[in-house]
């Protein structure tokens, strides 16, 4: 899941309840692990569960329409073993 709301470039994600600037074609509850798109917030996701493993997400940036994001990922004791993205670093 998850708290990051910025892409890789710093762009700011998108509300995944908006359609503006771009348009959200995922808009079933049942596509975000927190149990609604509302409750997803703008946080970087993977709705459409076809991007190998990593999140992403809409921006407001009416120039770029999506965009990756580095989403640590950690532990069941909390130490960041890596990131979503296709990385290894935790910083």
């Amino acid at each position: 899941m998850g708290d990051v709301d910025t892409t890789v470039s710093g762009r700011t994600c998108q509300a995944w309840t908006s359609d503006s600037p771009h348009y959200n074609e995922y808009e079933e509850d049942s596509l975000y692990p927190d149990g609604s798109v509302s409750a997803a917030g703008n946080k970087c996701r993977n709705p459409d569960d076809e991007w190998n493993g990593g999140v992403w997400c809409y921006t407001t940036d009416p120039w770029k329409e999506w965009d990756t994001c580095d989403v640590p990922l950690c532990s069941q004791e909390g130490e960041c073993i890596g990131l979503l993205r296709l990385s290894n670093s935790c910083s």
